[in-house]
């Protein structure tokens, strides 16, 4: 009778036990996988970090700290920008020592190097149309040079130094050739710039021009009575007698 009692108990142990050791090794499992995966995700979302200073670096360089330091590059867009090499980082956002969370996306912007332009056609405009069309694509008009032509109006532009739609920088000088129509009877206009208008009044009369209207222009880096600037431009070819303006250099009148 007692080893019938036994065995039934130690039947009923075992019954029990099978369901109870499940449990525990789900329990087990579990705890790993809150120990070992849940618990980090958890303590990692909360963490945060600088972004570094990228800018000025060459991308695949500026990838590299971002990542570095927890972080995901992102490309944005090129720009044009002079100010830093083609292939550098211009703009960066968030912005350098910006505390973020880990991960978070930091978008780059590129340099593309400095802008260029188009060179406009300039031939058969006139000097005024010139240099407003080339301010339109951030040019400047540069030196003025005179020709006669039989087949080009005058004072209007035969050719350009530059050959239009050259791709060069922004900022830059074009200059150009400007009709002075049919030569005949016609002579250039002698240079008297920095000249004393004594000697200024001489050379006039003896290519045969004469002193048109005289304008006077406060300089004091220029002695009294000296030419600043002429009108026509020395080399424009005009007709024989034709009056020249002048300006000229006077004192300050301003009393100390």
């Amino acid at each position: 009778m007692n080893i019938l009692e036994s065995f039934i108990k130690t039947d009923k142990l075992k019954k029990l036990a099978k369901p109870f050791g499940i449990v525990i090794i789900i329990g087990l499992i579990l705890f790993f996988l809150f120990d070992n995966l849940l618990m980090p995700l958890y303590v990692q979302k909360g963490k945060t970090t600088k972004v570094p200073d990228v800018i000025g670096l060459y991308l695949e360089d500026a990838k590299q700290k971002i990542k570095d330091a927890g972080l995901d590059p992102k490309e944005a867009e090129f720009k044009s920008d002079k100010r830093y090499k083609v292939g550098t980082v211009v703009v960066q956002n968030p912005p350098a020592e910006s505390e973020v969370k880990r991960d978070r996306g930091v978008y780059l912007t590129i340099s593309g190097g400095e802008e260029l332009v188009d060179v406009p056609n300039l031939k058969g405009k006139s000097v005024r149309e010139a240099a407003f069309n080339l301010e339109k694509y951030n040019l400047k008009l540069g030196m003025i040079s005179y020709e006669p032509s039989d087949e080009i109006f005058a004072n209007t532009i035969i050719r350009q130094e530059t050959i239009p739609g050259t791709k060069i920088k922004s900022g830059n000088f074009i200059n150009v050739t400007v009709s002075q129509g049919h030569s005949t009877d016609k002579h250039p206009v002698p240079d008297v710039s920095l000249k004393t208008i004594n000697e200024a009044e001489k050379i006039l009369t003896d290519d045969g021009f004469r002193i048109g209207k005289t304008t006077y222009q406060t300089n004091l880096d220029i002695l009294p009575n000296t030419i600043l600037e002429q009108y026509p431009r020395a080399g424009e070819l005009l007709q024989m007698g034709q009056p020249i303006d002048l300006v000229i250099a006077q004192k300050s009148d301003i009393k100390k």
